[in-house]
């Protein structure tokens, strides 16, 4: 198996890191020609979403990489991936791949500082998560199954072969969330 990584912001590597710990291939995705590469699902990592919109753009990216996931190709967004994912953004009148059918309000816990940790339940499951400047979901179509729930709030939903969570599972030792998509995969190929 092998797993494309966006790698043009954010924590790319750490992703990386956890995929190598559970002995999957991984390519970093920095510019078209790098979609050449066969790739059995896709992580869209954390970081700034807007810069990440711009960058997808500028390198001619946006495009074929939403064709791929429209076609079938799992996808993992977490943050920023969850906002890139996003078929409506809170108060923005932005998408990005705009495939994922869920409502997400950015920044919604705040500012940096505001960022938190905790464990809590990812699909019946209790995990670390870590929160920075994250996003939720406010609303979401009915194809929508969600994984999660902090505070009243859903932080992780799939649809079919879109997974999206608020928070950053790359950044614990807990390998549940990678292990969880890499069985996504498995099941739809």
């Amino acid at each position: 198996m092998t797993i494309g990584i966006l790698a043009l912001q954010g924590a790319f590597i750490e992703h990386r890191m956890m995929l190598n710990r559970l002995g999957v291939n991984t390519f970093e995705i920095r510019q078209k020609k790098d979609l050449n590469q066969p790739m059995d699902g896709l992580i869209l990592p954390g970081g700034e979403s807007t810069a990440m919109g711009r960058l997808l753009k500028d390198l001619d990216l946006l495009e074929p990489l939403k064709q791929m996931i429209k076609d079938g190709l799992p996808v993992m967004g977490t943050c920023a991936g969850m906002i890139l994912l996003a078929s409506n953004i809170k108060d923005d009148k932005t998408v990005h791949f705009g495939l994922m059918d869920i409502t997400v309000a950015r920044n919604a816990y705040g500012r940096q500082l505001s960022s938190f940790y905790t464990n809590d339940l990812f699909n019946q499951k209790s995990i670390p998560m870590t929160f920075i400047r994250a996003p939720y979901i406010v609303s979401k179509g009915d194809h929508v199954s969600i994984l999660s729930t902090v505070d009243g709030r859903w932080v992780a939903a799939r649809q079919n072969h879109m997974l999206a969570l608020a928070f950053h599972p790359e950044l614990s030792e807990d390998l549940s969330v990678h292990t969880y998509f890499l069985e996504m995969i498995s099941s739809s190929s």
